[in-house]
């Protein structure tokens, strides 16, 4: 299940964007808006909910929330972006990276699953 965050998420939604691959959560942060879509098999899913909300393309980068390591992994197909420097899967920029951080960090730290 994909939940649309900009508050951190309950024990029970963690638990719930956490069904679909057990170890992480999918992500995509919309770094402008300080948004968060999470869950579901695909970073595209993620985006798309994002972009339905009003987040513009370029402000959203793909990412992954590690809960046991509490940590933020930005390696996603929806990173591929050559007309803004990034012809990886992940996210080059440091900059960049230092604001997703700031986004998803402050949500998901000491959040635990049910």
């Amino acid at each position: 299940m994909i939940h649309l965050l900009a508050d951190k998420p309950t024990p029970a939604q963690l638990a719930e964007m956490l069904e679909e691959l057990t170890d992480y959560v999918k992500l995509a942060v919309g770094i402008e808006r300080g948004m968060v879509a999470g869950g579901g098999e695909l970073h595209a899913d993620c985006e798309a909910v994002l972009l339905e909300d009003g987040s513009q393309q370029e402000d959203v980068w793909g990412a992954d929330w590690l809960p046991l390591l509490q940590e933020v992994r930005y390696h996603s197909f929806i990173n591929i972006r050559p007309r803004q420097n990034n012809p990886s899967m992940e996210l080059l920029d440091p900059a960049l990276r230092a604001r997703g951080c700031a986004v998803v960090t402050p949500l998901f730290a000491g959040v635990a699953a049910l």
